[in-house]
């Protein structure tokens, strides 16, 4: 499998909610591509991604929705982040990020990586491998929202 479908496949990696019995999830993953229109002003366009290349900038939209008639209460959504794509940031800033596969969870700027030499250093976003949401507030029957965050391809 050649470096662009390896990349394309791991774009769509799964996520999760807890609650799920009430929160339908789903998601979609645009190609940032950005221009200059005729009259020289910056323009963005969001893209599906047919193929993607090392530095295209990717946009996932994570929507969920309460299937239910009452209200969900401390619903939790989980992302791996896909092996080919560097995460940058989130829209919302209301993240919290995994570096050790989902083993622990904190703020990016309140992590600390260990490199193989001994070495501590600040976590980076390269470093995330899972972004987690703790949605705080009732998700009521037939609500819906979404969870946007951005990464690079690879």
């Amino acid at each position: 499998m050649n470096r662009m479908s390896l990349a394309m496949a791991a774009i769509f990696a799964p996520f999760s909610a807890q609650a799920a019995e009430r929160i339908e999830l789903s998601s979609d993953v645009f190609v940032e591509k950005i221009f200059q229109d005729t009259n020289g002003r910056q323009k963005v366009i969001l893209e599906k991604p047919v193929t993607v290349v090392p530095g295209d900038r990717l946009i996932f939209v994570l929507k969920y929705r309460n299937v239910g008639d009452s209200s969900a209460n401390d619903v939790t959504v989980t992302n791996p982040m896909p092996t080919a794509v560097s995460f940058q940031e989130t829209l919302d800033g209301t993240e919290l990020v995994s570096v050790n596969g989902g083993r622990s969870w904190n703020r990016l700027q309140n992590i600390r990586v260990r490199e193989p030499d001994g070495r501590v250093r600040s976590a980076v976003p390269e470093d995330v491998t899972h972004i987690r949401w703790n949605l705080s507030n009732a998700i009521s029957g037939g609500s819906q929202g979404k969870l946007t965050f951005r990464g690079v391809v690879k």
